[in-house]
């Protein structure tokens, strides 16, 4: 298992979560909400990124 595959886990997850929020908040036109699931999906971004910098380090 690679040393960043954590992190892009539950980047993915974090995203996913944050995108349902974001179209359920765009849905019921709820702009808490929807602040909210473009935080949590930034938040994923950059999660996954970590993970893909720590695979990228630890390959070399």
């Amino acid at each position: 298992m690679s040393k960043g595959l954590g992190d892009k886990i539950k980047g993915n997850v974090s995203k996913a979560k944050g995108e349902v929020k974001d179209q359920v908040g765009n849905a019921t036109n709820n702009r808490d909400l929807q602040r909210e699931g473009k935080a949590e999906k930034t938040k994923g971004n950059a999660q996954k990124a970590v993970g893909e910098t720590k695979d990228t380090f630890s390959n070399k």
